[in-house]
């Protein structure tokens, strides 16, 4: 068998793998200390969902997490929403990423298109001491709101870090969001401090965003100081502070205790279709899913290096700054992820000695369309797994993946999301992966495939459904006062057991398919299936570069499914290509669910995290306004919606 042969996109874990992994200390640890014999992945995941209390006591104390107070109880009421973690456990993130502090490797490689900078844990902690006794100099107190205005810098983690030492709560919007975007997200904090870059650099851009910053601070009131760093050198606002006045003042890392659900971060839902929802999450919840995450499931350790190309705007910035708490070496870049050449990224892995590389599914299937060999171009032999989530990955961008890189590496996609700032379905180093399949419920997530009727399925799609409560569920949502909101947006369907909006299949293995969104599945003749299977079709194709697809049901009971296409640059649109493209979902989705119709379009918009528009591009085309459907600050081009009105017309 030739290494080609090899390259399928599968992988199989060897016996030194199995060995060496954490699980299998985990698992040893386990029967050591009398909580259960376990050999197995699966039998060590059922235990981990049918006593949830059980498996959370047992991350806690694996990973002997700190606190001032030995926990009594772990779970008083398992009721969702509402369920209540750790009762009087007082404990904060800062403290468990410091604990690993080292002179041995660095904490952090902070890269850009203009270079990189490696940053040892004793600039981490005295930059994060500094801006920690500046907040508490302006008055800052727990509870007290701490925003950031940044993008993916060394700073972000370091104001994060010491806002969460202060016990102030973080929000950060990365600046390709637009200033209305950012008001409609941080404003409704009522922030006392807000951090802000001068700009960034990206494409080969210095992009400037004094005048930006200018018309955020207008619109926040409540702020009693603003921080700028200088990542273009600009000079700041007179009445602002320099990064390097906060860090003139020398002083000690001082850590406020809290409670295990005192509100850590406020993260935020897309907001396309009104104002964003500010989902809070806990420092207690996030530390242990993290510590389980990252330190089970992706298996690393402090000898990692863990980079996920990622803005600040994103849930999955805050999961690799989470590399922090198992003391890996965390790569942060601030650019364009194509800077000069589309395998950009992979020359920032290189170059940082990355171990764990990350990023949306569409990067790598726009790496696949040109067909790549990062491998042969760079020094990847430090990469030891690559990730992939945002969207599903399909069976041929994991075997591009290998073969782009020349070796048969683990590909592992996730599938999770900003409520729960984790993945519900991931990867196990102890159990195989078949290319385009999710290999693994993930540990203490007590997932579910429920069918018509609401009964559990298994070898057919369903709801992905959560039937016992996680600790990093949302503490609650930002002016929520009677939960409304947070009920409304799990727990309208399936009262009491979490919805998540997720159309998937698991399998006989426990393996998982993701076919999109439950809400934008496609009813073809009483058959529904997921768009993801249309995009996995269509966007193997070397002439599209993106595309859309929407069911829309019509007035006169009729059911139209257009695909909007948009072409790679130079393609010509033509019979032959719609054959193409119609070929490609009769072989490789269904025959049932070609579309009606091919629709060229300039670009598909997205949200600002890169998810496809599909209920509000269908509501626009069932003749509702964008206006009416979607918030333009919520959408990477808002220009783009014009286009879909005008198909609504015709």
């Amino acid at each position: 068998m030739t290494l080609a042969d090899e390259l399928t996109g599968s992988w199989t874990p060897d016996e030194d793998t199995i060995a060496r992994a954490n699980l299998t200390r985990f698992m040893a640890w386990l029967g050591e200390t009398g909580r259960g014999e376990f050999t197995d992945y699966q039998d060590l995941w059922a235990a981990s969902v049918r006593d949830v209390a059980w498996f959370w006591e047992a991350v806690w104390h694996f990973y002997d997490v700190r606190s001032a107070q030995r926990p009594e109880s772990v779970l008083v009421d398992s009721d969702m929403p509402g369920a209540q973690w750790f009762p009087g456990v007082t404990m904060n993130y800062a403290t468990e990423v410091f604990r690993h502090e080292t002179a041995d490797r660095p904490a952090m490689v902070v890269a850009g298109e203009d270079g990189s900078t490696e940053w040892s844990w004793d600039r981490l902690r005295s930059e994060t001491a500094s801006f920690a006794n500046y907040l508490r100099r302006v008055g800052v107190v727990p509870g007290d709101r701490v925003v950031g205005y940044l993008p993916n810098v060394g700073e972000a983690v370091v104001a994060f870090l010491g806002a969460a030492a202060v016990g102030a709560t973080w929000a950060v919007c990365n600046q390709d969001v637009s200033p209305a975007g950012v008001v409609a997200r941080l404003a409704q904090l009522e922030p006392t401090v807000l951090v802000a870059s001068d700009g960034s650099v990206y494409n080969g851009k210095h992009v400037d965003r004094s005048a930006e910053l200018a018309t955020i601070r207008s619109q926040l009131p409540t702020l009693r100081a603003t921080v700028v760093v200088p990542r273009l050198g600009t000079t700041p606002p007179q009445d602002a502070v320099p990064w390097s006045a906060v860090l003139e003042a020398d002083a000690p890392l001082e850590i406020t205790a809290v409670p295990f659900g005192h509100p850590l971060w406020v993260l935020f839902s897309s907001g396309t279709t009104g104002t964003p929802k500010g989902i809070v999450h806990g420092h207690g919840g996030v530390v242990l899913e993290h510590l389980k995450y990252l330190g089970l499931h992706l298996d690393m350790t402090p000898e990692d290096r863990f980079f996920w190309q990622s803005s600040t705007s994103w849930m999955m910035w805050n999961l690799l700054v989470g590399g922090l708490l198992v003391g890996s070496t965390i790569v942060l870049y601030d650019g364009s992820p194509t800077f000069q050449r589309t395998d950009y990224l992979w020359h920032v892995a290189a170059e940082s000695g990355t171990t764990v590389l990350g990023a949306g599914a569409g990067y790598w299937l726009a790496c696949a369309k040109e067909d790549l060999r990062p491998g042969q171009a760079y020094d990847l032999a430090a990469l030891r797994a690559v990730g992939s989530t945002g969207s599903p990955l399909p069976a041929s961008g994991y075997r591009w993946i290998q073969e782009g890189i020349g070796r048969p590496v683990p590909v592992v996609s996730a599938s999770g999301g900003t409520d729960v700032v984790t993945a519900f379905i991931g990867g196990s180093p102890l159990v195989p992966i078949r290319a385009g399949e999710l290999n693994v419920l993930c540990l203490g997530a007590a997932i579910e495939a429920w069918g018509d009727g609401g009964k559990s399925v298994t070898e057919e799609a369903g709801e992905l459904v959560v039937t016992a409560p996680m600790p990093s569920m949302p503490v609650f949502f930002w002016n929520d006062d009677d939960g409304e909101k947070y009920r409304k947006a799990y727990f309208d369907k399936y009262p009491g057991t979490w919805c998540h909006g997720d159309w998937i299949t698991i399998t006989d293995r426990k393996s998982v398919v993701v076919h999109g969104r439950s809400d934008a599945t496609l009813n073809r003749m009483g058959v529904r299936m997921g768009s993801a299977e249309i995009y996995n079709a269509v966007e193997g194709l070397a002439q599209v570069r993106d595309c859309l697809v929407v069911g829309c049901e019509l007035d006169d009971g009729g059911y139209w499914m257009p695909l909007f296409v948009a072409l790679a640059d130079g393609v010509e649109f033509d019979d032959e290509l719609r054959a193409h493209i119609v070929t490609a979902i009769k072989t490789g989705a269904s025959p049932r669910h070609v579309p009606d119709e091919v629709i060229v379009v300039p670009g598909i918009p997205r949200t600002m995290t890169g998810k496809r528009l599909e209920i509000p591009i269908k509501r626009i085309l069932q003749g509702a306004k964008p206006s009416d459907v979607l918030t333009p600050s919520a959408v990477d081009r808002p220009d783009l919606l014009d286009v879909f009105a005008d198909h609504a017309r015709a």
